[in-house]
């Protein structure tokens, strides 16, 4: 398999969406990817140099976080396959999951020039300095989707000569 390079994008608003996007980069790095992880805000240049873009911000308020969105816009153009989460729930209810992937999927919809490969909610975290601070991130299941993306890249990685 020919080596592949990934970037990791991410919004947060106080650093667990970071974490998650962290966590996503080493999965992928521990499966053989070159990994560039960076805030969306901060990526300006073309994305050709990348087979996959994994992008990933909360959900505040029923909005994907602006600095995601203004991503999208930024490269409406030459993007190459992309890979989409979201970080929202704090609740574990049903109804509550519900709405955050109905959110989540308003915010892409008006992105209709993207065709995620893959869309995943992870559960989200309360904002520091709260008393009995919940926290919804599953660390298998966000290893389990990033390894579901190792998957994608091997088979679209183009042969090697």
């Amino acid at each position: 398999m020919a080596m592949t390079t990934a970037l990791v994008a991410f919004a947060t608003r106080n650093g667990s969406t970071q974490q998650v996007a962290e966590d996503i980069a080493e999965t992928l790095s521990l499966e053989g990817i070159q990994v560039d992880c960076r805030p969306a805000r901060t990526v300006r240049e073309p994305l050709r140099r990348y087979d996959l873009v994994v992008l990933g911000a909360p959900l505040y308020n029923g909005r994907w976080h602006r600095d995601a969105r203004r991503f999208l816009k930024r490269h409406r153009t030459g993007l190459p396959p992309i890979a989409v989460f979201g970080v929202g729930p704090r609740t574990d209810h049903g109804p509550t999951w519900l709405r955050s992937r109905e959110q989540l999927d308003r915010a892409l919809a008006k992105f209709p020039w993207i065709m995620p490969t893959t869309v995943a909610l992870f559960g989200g975290v309360d904002p520091p300095g709260r008393r009995n601070r919940r926290d919804l991130r599953d660390w298998v299941a966000i290893r389990t989707w990033t390894h579901r993306l190792t998957q994608f890249t091997a088979r679209h990685t183009p042969p090697s000569f």
